[in-house]
């Protein structure tokens, strides 16, 4: 470029301006850059103001992790410390929830820290909130074991209703299977077909079988593979033992106590003994004081009393269902240590419903062959039905053939004799081409010579015998 050139006068700054520049981008800027300008113009300018950087509270005696999850929680329930504390020393039930004392036994430090932190509490205001917090929980006595016992206290109810209806299911079961005469007959009824089926085998003349092999029945299968040995039994409990069929309404537990594991049961008696037993050792071992908000040993003896008489209630009825199952191990004759109560009832469970269902497709086989069968008969009726109007239709044509012309003849004769041939005496209308009406000889042509004199014979007889016409 020269010095004259015009690109080297030009004073583009003289109209520069905040306001242009800031118009343009709002205008043609792209979308981020846009929302930031105009951002910055909502917003007074504060870079010149002085930054005041928050301190960040470093943790002193919980490790980083600890501290988070102790955080979460605090963030959950969103309630002072000290509020928390109260409610836990006064064991306030109305403002206490399973969650609070779960999440609390989850995340509380360990006893140690918390003693550590107590030591620290002269410098409350410069801890993290996780070690605060930690602070007021470190003034409550036996914490861990106080929540403990809360924790036991308010699950109670439900650890008692999960455990007893599984005892009296598989009490009821035992007791149902026992005294089930019907079964009884129908375990007989299984034993003689059995040894029927195996004669000349190693098993014929068995004298019992295991509860699992009924269950088996339905793999047994008749040579035509239409049926099988269980539905065979059904059909024939239907047919000559119908009492039987009844062994199904008598043992109604038998599908719950199957659902029962006795291991789990078991183990949760004995859990709950053990949570009883160490509620008595620390209300036993819990320090006086005349702290009026500490309330745990007044309100948690009543319950550690009432826990222990339930207790013995369930494990009395433990012990009879043990004693009943022991009793169905000696009358089957199977080891209740081995076969198992969930074993020994899913058996009989599957088996009362392979049996129903057995019971159900037999009667529904019954009706399809029943439907068959009216289908058949009123299709052979339908067709001797039609063999006898085609029979009845075939003599009356051949009746027809054999008397056709003397039918005609008498017919005509009986017209002449009657005059009945003689009595249409109107003119007919000539018929095209046709001049004149045709004679009578040509109407009837049987009517000859001899007709024609009788029917003058007849009409001068009428005159004759009418003399007051002459």
């Amino acid at each position: 470029m020269t010095e004259n050139c015009f690109w080297i006068k030009v004073k583009e700054e003289k109209f520069e301006s905040p306001d242009l520049f800031t118009k343009m981008a709002l205008l043609f800027a792209t979308k981020t850059t846009a929302g930031r300008v105009k951002k910055d113009l909502d917003e007074p300018d504060d870079s010149r103001a002085p930054q005041i950087k928050k301190k960040v509270k470093e943790l002193r005696i919980l490790d980083p992790k600890t501290a988070q999850n102790l955080s979460i929680f605090l963030g959950s329930f969103r309630l002072p410390y000290e509020e928390i504390r109260d409610i836990i020393l006064e064991v306030d039930e109305e403002r206490l929830s399973e969650a609070l004392i779960q999440n609390l036994i989850k995340n509380l430090p360990e006893q140690k820290e918390l003693t550590a932190l107590a030591e620290l509490k002269d410098e409350y205001e410069e801890l993290c909130e996780p070690e605060q917090f930690g602070i007021v929980m470190s003034s409550v006595k036996l914490l861990r074991p106080r929540l403990n016992g809360i924790q036991f206290k308010l699950t109670f109810e439900e650890q008692v209703n999960n455990i007893r209806p599984d005892i009296m299911n598989v009490t009821f079961a035992c007791e149902e299977v026992k005294k089930s005469e019907n079964f009884m007959r129908l375990l007989e009824l299984v034993l003689l077909v059995g040894n029927f089926m195996n004669s000349g085998s190693r098993n014929a003349q068995t004298f019992g079988f295991n509860i699992s092999f009924l269950c088996k029945l339905r793999d047994t299968k008749s040579a035509d593979q239409k049926t099988t040995l269980l539905h065979f039994l059904a059909d024939m409990c239907e047919e000559k033992h119908s009492d039987i069929l009844k062994f199904t309404d008598e043992l109604t537990h038998v599908e719950s106590a199957s659902k029962v594991s006795a291991q789990i049961l078991k183990a949760s008696l004995d859990t709950m003994e053990r949570q009883i037993q160490r509620l008595e050792n620390d209300i036993k071992n819990f320090p006086k004081n005349d702290d009026d908000p500490d309330k745990f040993v007044q309100k948690m003896t009543g319950f550690s009393k009432n826990s222990r008489e339930q207790f013995e209630k369930l494990s009395t009825m433990h012990k009879n269902m043990q004693k009943l199952y022991e009793s169905l191990g000696s009358y089957f004759v199977f080891d209740p240590q081995v076969v198992s109560v969930e074993d020994f009832f899913g058996d009989l469970s599957n088996f009362r419903s392979l049996f129903l269902e057995a019971v159900k497709e037999n009667n529904k086989k019954r009706e399809m062959e029943e439907k068959i069968k009216r289908a058949k008969l009123a299709k052979e009726k339908a067709e001797r039905e039609k063999q006898e109007r085609q029979q009845k239709k075939k003599q009356l044509i051949d009746m027809n053939k054999e008397g056709d012309e003397t039918g005609v003849m008498d017919s005509l004769m009986e017209a002449l004799q009657s005059g009945a041939a003689f009595r249409d005496r109107r003119k007919r209308t000539p018929r095209n081409g046709e001049q004149n009406p045709p004679s009578p000889t040509s109407r009837w042509p049987f009517a000859n010579k001899d007709n024609r004199r009788v029917v003058l014979e007849r009409s001068r007889s009428r005159h004759n015998g009418n003399p007051s016409a002459v």
